[in-house]
């Protein structure tokens, strides 16, 4: 049993490695063929074993995705927010200094993730039944929050927002395998590809200073870190609301100005909220996340001991995934000056285009749809892009319909 744990941990951080660097694979398409296959898997493996693969899969995907989003400008939904800052820095020859940054965020992470179990364990049981009867009310508030935060382009903000939120709708209600494959990939990777190779971006030669010269000051980590401590919880148990809404919350609350501190807090927020979904499933059996999820409908109810296994696989993957990060970005940040960047994004579009006709839905009138809805969300990410709009407010797909089912 425990030679079977361990080599499940090595698999799952392998995995994870391959889908935080392959833009489009995300942990969930694999959770769902895992979770499709499972009456076939199960019978050569436990069940336990299959969670603590999805976990360390997880929270290494957290670490790992940064390294396409800063170099490639293809993210997925948790870390699309580092696009900005992080391609400034790749101009600049500093992408490896981005990542190492989020980096660090994500190390704090595993101490917040600790700290924060007490919570999540002993409290938030209490007042999540409250919480729960003003759900919609707070995530109402909290999405007027982010369009009136945008300073001069309000009504514009606030048509995308609608606008994604009708898409969103739409898509989760096309009873597809996977909706939120071509839906997300569209608006946040896709849209920004075709930006770049619209502008002939060229990479500038990155430098790769040793890690002691990557640093924030201390007035700087205290505050990304608080500002991680503010937010992050929250979205582990509010439906609809994920890293990236954590992390705009976080930077307004504490005012993060500086872009070192920004990539800083989209590190921690995005695995602290992977780590904490698994912490509010045992403790109030609510799934957050598409690996939490998976591990739900494998263990409906989670023991201490289980739970014990899982925070030991959320601390030993985060520091293998570390180690894996600095030597993947190092490699890459020497090498992709080489390559012309143009075609580097073609051939990622062309590749996110495959996986979306390949497993958004095993029909092929299902595969068309997810096809048609994978342009318009690309057109309506482009769009955004256009007219200077940031990009949260294209979590409308996902807020209003969540807002809706609270409502009706």
């Amino acid at each position: 049993m425990l030679l079977e744990l361990i080599l499940a941990l090595i698999f799952g951080i392998l995995a994870g490695t391959i889908t935080g660097l392959i833009p489009g694979i995300h942990v969930n398409l694999i959770t769902i063929i895992i979770l499709s296959a499972s009456s076939t898997i199960l019978n050569l493996t436990p069940k336990l074993t299959l969670v603590i693969f999805i976990v360390s899969m997880a929270i290494t995907h957290t670490f790992v995705d940064y390294i396409p989003s800063i170099f490639l400008g293809a993210p997925d939904e948790d870390s699309f927010l580092s696009i900005l800052p992080g391609h400034q820095f790749l101009l600049k020859g500093m992408a490896y200094h981005a990542i190492i940054l989020t980096l660090y965020g994500s190390l704090i992470a595993l101490l917040v993730i600790f700290f924060s179990i007490p919570f999540f364990i002993l409290i938030l049981p209490i007042i999540y039944p409250y919480i729960q009867k003003i759900m919609p009310l707070i995530l109402i508030i909290i999405s007027g929050f982010l369009i009136f935060e945008e300073k001069e382009r309000k009504s514009w903000a606030m048509i995308i927002f609608i606008f994604s939120g009708f898409l969103g709708l739409m898509t989760i209600n096309l009873n597809l395998n996977q909706p939120l494959l071509p839906l997300l990939t569209g608006l946040f990777g896709a849209s920004n590809l075709i930006i770049s190779i619209n502008h002939k971006t060229k990479i500038p030669k990155q430098k790769i200073v040793s890690l002691k010269k990557i640093k924030l000051r201390k007035k700087s980590l205290i505050k990304s870190t608080f500002a991680s401590l503010i937010a992050a919880p929250f979205t582990a148990f509010l439906p609809g609301l994920g890293a990236s809404q954590a992390a705009i919350i976080g930077k307004e609350v504490t005012n993060i100005q500086d872009q070192r501190e920004f990539l800083f807090l989209l590190g921690a927020i995005n695995t602290i909220v992977m780590g904490l979904s698994f912490i509010t499933l045992y403790s109030i059996n609510k799934s957050r996340t598409g690996a939490s999820v998976a591990v739900s409908q494998l263990i409906p109810s989670i023991s201490a001991s289980n739970l014990f296994l899982i925070i030991l696989t959320i601390t030993f993957s985060g520091i293998v995934a570390s180690l894996i990060t600095i030597n993947l970005s190092k490699i890459i940040a020497k090498n992709i000056h080489k390559f012309s960047y143009s075609k580097i994004s073609k051939t990622i579009l062309i590749i996110l285009f495959i996986i979306i006709f390949c497993f958004s839905d095993s029909t092929l009138i299902g595969k068309l749809i997810a096809s048609l809805i994978f342009i318009t969300s690309t057109a309506l990410g482009i769009f955004a892009i256009s007219i200077k709009i940031k990009r949260i407010h294209l979590m409308g797909c996902l807020l209003i319909p969540t807002i809706l089912f609270y409502l009706l």
